[in-house]
């Protein structure tokens, strides 16, 4: 999605070349302003296609592998949910941008282990995709005194089978009303809605019409669990024609990652 082969263009990630204030890359928050101008305008497009409008839609920033500086640029430009993978690396870049008015959400696989460190900065956990985690989640967000929207991950891989979890996780279509219903037994849970990545191979707006199937049967539960997130970089037009209101958006926002810095 990045543009990066254009002459005159920052290099990927915006992270060689000079560097400004507090080292952040030169032009680096024109590069993101620029990037965010495009995705949105993208986003508008979509939805006037699809006969929705814009503000249906909300866009996660994806700021897995770059800094904490990004995420302050992208605050300043008016992102205020913010989406990460990995909690080695979400505990500490949300800690540094405590205070900054964010929404955090957490979107990748989520070890049994890791249920207490994002239980503590986490606004939204995208990923749950069974009952023990369920439980572990409850009982750590409990202890902090915090509430926590937990969206069941769908996968949508055509080989699923039920009691089986995805290779990029996600619950069988056939369990997800099972764990919704074990988010909303959960103190201290909130049951937020799906979430699903459309697989490698095939259509992902096909995908995502599945996935748009599970969200009606869990709505038709569950009448607050209205989110769908769906869509990425490469394939969030699709989504937004299924029904997605949440996107999950990095490399078109933020070029293509490198090592991270800071």
């Amino acid at each position: 999605m990045a543009d990066d082969g254009r002459a005159g263009a920052t290099p990927p990630g915006g992270r060689q070349g000079a560097t400004g204030p507090e080292g952040v890359p030169e032009g680096r928050a024109a590069r993101i302003a620029a990037n965010l101008e495009s995705v949105r305008d993208r986003v508008a497009r979509a939805c006037a296609a699809a006969g929705r409008p814009a503000g249906d839609v909300t866009l996660i920033a994806v700021t897995k592998t770059f800094p904490a500086s990004d995420v302050r640029i992208l605050a300043e430009l008016g992102v205020r949910d913010i989406g990460e993978n990995r909690d080695q690396e979400a505990a500490p870049k949300a800690a540094e941008s405590a205070d900054l008015d964010l929404r955090w959400h957490f979107i990748g696989q989520l070890q049994t282990n890791k249920a207490k460190s994002a239980a503590r900065y986490a606004d939204v956990v995208h990923s749950v995709d069974r009952p023990r985690l369920v439980h572990e989640l409850g009982r750590r967000v409990r202890a902090e005194g915090r509430r926590l929207t937990c969206l069941v991950q769908v996968n949508l891989d055509p080989s699923s089978s039920p009691g089986v979890l995805g290779p990029r996780g996600g619950a069988d279509t056939r369990d997800v009303l099972g764990i919704a219903d074990t988010i909303a037994a959960e103190d201290g849970l909130v049951l937020g809605g799906v979430m699903a990545v459309a697989p490698r191979e095939g259509d992902p707006g096909s995908a995502f019409a599945r996935l748009y199937e599970v969200a009606e049967r869990v709505r038709g539960r569950y009448p607050q669990a209205r989110t769908v997130s769906a869509g990425m970089s490469a394939d969030l037009e699709a989504a937004i024609a299924q029904g997605a209101t949440h996107l999950r958006v990095g490399t078109a926002l933020l070029d293509d990652r490198g090592p991270i810095v800071g």
